[in-house]
């Protein structure tokens, strides 16, 4: 019998799933082909089969990857002490990624395909919800504290800032010269004003 190394296994599905990333933000979806994926990961389409038997499969591994790496950011930044400053380090995580060109295109192309693929666009919404609730009890604990003033309510501070990072992928596809961290001071009175803060916190940022 065949024993499986864990880690080994690990990482080669890890590498495919790099390889499709580059694809997919290069190509699109549709216009990528297996045979592409397998020539950018430089294995066979029986080992791509082995691991993922399908695009389809591909992109749920990658929302998996994104939920999982999502959580584990709000995780961290729920052991900070101050929350007003862990809000300001996951809006610059997301300032990182919309002005990654790979990222940034991946995440543009896979919420239009969310659009067309009912499948898709289940597993959209789930990583959308899981986001948002995360962020939610963020805000929530933030304003406990008393480091967030809590101007609006959570949930609307949080579709509020939400409708900020989808407008920064938005802008980055739409004008290529855009640079999300040359405008990053307005971009974070944007966050600040949604948010609101103590003086306490606005000092300490």
């Amino acid at each position: 019998m065949r024993v499986t190394d864990p880690e080994k296994h690990q990482a080669k599905k890890q590498m495919i799933l790099d390889a499709a990333k580059r694809c997919f933000a290069e190509q699109g979806f549709h216009q990528t082909s297996t045979a592409q994926i397998c020539t950018a990961a430089q294995i066979s389409t029986g080992s791509l089969f082995h691991y993922f038997p399908s695009k389809k499969s591909i992109i749920a591994a990658l929302f998996e990857e994104d939920r999982q790496q999502t959580q584990e950011l709000i995780a961290t930044l729920r052991e900070q002490d101050d929350l007003f400053a862990a809000l300001n380090t996951f809006f610059d995580v997301v300032l990182d990624v919309a002005g990654d060109s790979i990222l940034s295109a991946l995440a543009l192309e896979i919420a239009a395909e969310a659009g067309r693929d009912a499948e898709t666009g289940a597993l959209y919404r789930l990583n959308d919800k899981v986001m948002r609730e995360e962020l939610e009890y963020l805000i929530s604990l933030g304003i406990e504290r008393r480091q967030i003033a809590g101007a609006f309510p959570a949930v609307t501070a949080v579709n509020c800032l939400m409708i900020i990072v989808d407008g920064i992928f938005n802008r980055v596809a739409l004008d290529p010269a855009f640079k999300p961290h040359e405008h990053q001071s307005a971009l974070r009175a944007m966050l600040w004003g949604v948010l609101g803060h103590t003086a306490d916190a606005g000092a300490k940022s």
